[in-house]
């Protein structure tokens, strides 16, 4: 008897070796790696041309430093000198009334500013525009035309002080008067860049929220007060900060306005010389770099302590 055998199942072929993990690895490595790879350059550059002068600025500031190099180690004596130097105390005293000046009408007439810009006007994008002339103006440029302005004999606000019967001002012959002039000077050059970081945070805004004030009868000026300044708050504080900061590295405007002879000192009596035109002086002129240094060092810190005074009042304000 013949049995009929049934046919085999063909042979299944072989399975695809399995692909080696080595891309799976590259791919996850390029996923958490390449967002550092990305930001890596600036953290390179900051660290050659920012945390290194800065740390190398500490090493000097503990030395006998001229032009002519290391003097030897002297510790904190630069520091100690420092503390009991009038003029470096007079020159900070000078930065924080110009930074007062200078700080306070700027913010809040940018605010103005930016409250008008976000109106419905004609030309609205020419007006947006024109704000930032300012900025844009070489600072030797506008420090020249400012210090023709308050000229003591041909200036054009002594001119129209005379119309009004007041006597002319020497701009630059007493604290009060050069601080309110060389603040004048920064007050025109920023208030337009300030304005349009206040507008686009403005723009931010919604609209219902000026809609439902205006339904429950509340007046514009209402409306800025208890809408409008309570939103950009984050923009206040980032513009207070820049200030704060560019105020105490106050230096081209005083010292163009100088013109002359005592232009690195603030005038013969120092009544307008900034903290870092003493550091300039000092350091470039007296040709000592370890007193210098250690002039840079407390600008450092007195922007640290400013920055973080300023951080507090406002965390306060907020709450």
């Amino acid at each position: 008897m013949v049995t009929q055998q049934r046919p085999r199942a063909a042979a299944k072929p072989p399975a695809p070796p399995r692909p080696r993990e080595r891309g799976s690895l590259l791919s996850r490595w390029d996923l958490k790696a390449s967002p550092y790879l990305y930001i890596a350059p600036f953290f390179v550059l900051f660290a050659v041309f920012g945390l290194f002068p800065l740390l190398y600025t500490a090493w000097v500031s503990l030395h006998d430093w001229d032009l002519g190099g290391d003097g030897g180690f002297i510790g904190l004596d630069n520091y100690a000198t420092l503390f009991g130097d009038p003029d470096f105390w007079n020159a900070v005293g000078n930065t924080l009334g110009m930074l007062v000046l200078a700080t306070v009408p700027q913010l809040l007439l940018a605010l103005v500013v930016a409250a008008l810009l976000n109106q419905q006007l004609r030309a609205r994008l020419l007006l947006r525009m024109g704000v930032l002339l300012p900025i844009v103006t070489s600072v030797a440029a506008v420090g020249i035309v400012f210090s023709q302005i308050f000229d003591r004999d041909a200036g054009m606000v002594n001119g129209l002080l005379h119309l009004v019967g007041v006597a002319p001002v020497d701009w630059r012959a007493d604290k009060w008067s050069s601080w309110i002039a060389i603040s004048t000077m920064v007050d025109w050059r920023w208030t337009g860049y300030n304005s349009l970081i206040y507008l686009a945070a403005m723009q931010s805004i919604p609209r219902e929220l000026y809609e439902a004030a205006t339904v429950d009868g509340a007046s514009k000026i209402r409306q800025f007060r208890s809408i409008t300044v309570p939103m950009i708050r984050p923009a206040i504080v980032f513009t207070v900060i820049m200030s704060t900061i560019a105020g105490m590295q106050l230096f081209t405007e005083p010292l163009i306005f100088g013109q002359g002879t005592y232009a690195i000192s603030g005038g013969s009596l120092r009544q307008f010389q900034t903290v870092s035109m003493y550091m300039f002086e000092k350091a470039f002129r007296d040709a000592d770099l370890g007193y210098g240094s250690a002039i840079a060092w407390m600008i450092f810190l007195l922007i640290t302590i400013l920055a973080v005074v300023n951080f507090l009042i406002t965390r306060r304000s907020s709450k």
